[in-house]
């Protein structure tokens, strides 16, 4: 919901490093793989109920990922930086809430497993959305540099980093946490539902070349 607003600031606070970085050969594929790797060691100490430890890995993990764009941004984007950058991010969001599962099935086992499902239903209706918008040449107003189309919502990057911190600081809340957030997630994958739908509901008109000329109908599959 507010990542667009942090945007400019996030890339103002990152460029200094990511110079830094890009001078001496760093490659954002690199920093994406090691704040994945990171990542999902933060996930790990969660398992553990190392939760101060957990947290500090989150720190470094979405540093990581504002850096990688940093150092991309100076070197070259590539169409792998954005593939890795985006499902990579996909993998920690789910690993991250698996670990609180996994240091107390009893306790957060079900809202565990209804968060991670609200996750699935946000993020495929996102990519979805990305897809198909790609295909039609579409651009996100709010994040033009990104290297896939972005659809916002209620529910976005840094209202699920909030999150995570909150499990790490009072892990005792995860329950109520994680299901008042699941919510959230159900409502951004509703609308980025019904917005697909009313975005492609009609068919890009198609061209097709016959004797020379080029003919303009509408798509059959309409």
């Amino acid at each position: 919901m507010i990542d667009a607003a942090l945007l400019p600031l996030q890339r103002r606070l990152l460029a200094p490093p990511g110079r830094f970085l890009a001078a001496r050969g760093v490659r954002a594929d690199q920093i994406t793989l090691a704040g994945c790797v990171i990542g999902l060691a933060a996930a790990g100490a969660a398992a553990l109920g190392l939760y101060g430890l957990a947290l500090l890995g989150l720190i470094i993990n979405r540093l990581a990922d504002g850096l990688d764009g940093a150092v991309a941004r100076i070197s070259g984007p590539t169409d792998r930086g954005a593939f890795l950058d985006i499902a990579l991010d996909f993998v920690f969001y789910a690993a991250f809430p698996l670990g609180f599962v996994l240091a107390d099935p009893g306790a957060n086992a079900l809202a565990g497993a209804v968060l991670i499902a609200s996750f699935i239903l946000s993020g495929t209706s996102f990519l979805a959305f990305a897809t198909v918008a790609a295909k039609r040449g579409m651009v996100a107003p709010a994040y033009p540099s990104k290297g896939i189309h972005y659809l916002g919502g209620l529910t976005e990057g840094a209202e699920t980093v909030a999150l995570f911190a909150l499990f790490c600081l009072f892990p005792q809340t995860f329950p109520v946490l994680a299901l008042i957030f699941a919510a959230a997630c159900t409502v951004t994958g509703v609308t980025r539902l019904i917005a697909g739908w009313q975005s492609f509901g009609r068919e890009p008109v198609s061209t097709q070349t016959a004797g020379g000329k080029t003919q303009v109908f509408p798509d059959e599959n309409r």
